[in-house]
């Protein structure tokens, strides 16, 4: 495998915290949607949001992990056969400019 630039490191770097942003903001909109009553009585969570919430988050980053897990081995899966093709036609590569 190629090594990566310095530029393709911090580009890489920067979506994944990119990334990690979305999840969180997706994840924080859709849990307090879910747990949290829309007319606030108190300044504090009740006991029974925070549980909400915490089963929430939980659910949401196993399902989070389940997913890349399945990416990766699908990824995986696919990569003798890009390699494959890479090797007879490189044209055929996204990214490949010949």
């Amino acid at each position: 495998m190629a090594e990566l630039s310095s530029n393709q490191l911090q580009a890489a770097g920067e979506l994944e915290i990119e990334m990690m942003q979305d999840l969180y903001k997706r994840m924080t909109t859709a849990c307090h949607k879910k747990c949290v009553i829309p007319r606030y009585k108190e300044s504090e969570l009740s006991k029974g949001e925070s549980v909400c919430i915490d089963r929430c988050v939980a659910k949401y980053m196993e399902v989070h992990d389940r997913i890349g897990k399945q990416l990766t081995s699908m990824t995986l899966q696919q990569q003798p056969t890009l390699q494959a093709q890479q090797a007879n036609d490189p044209s055929r590569v996204v990214g490949s400019y010949q």
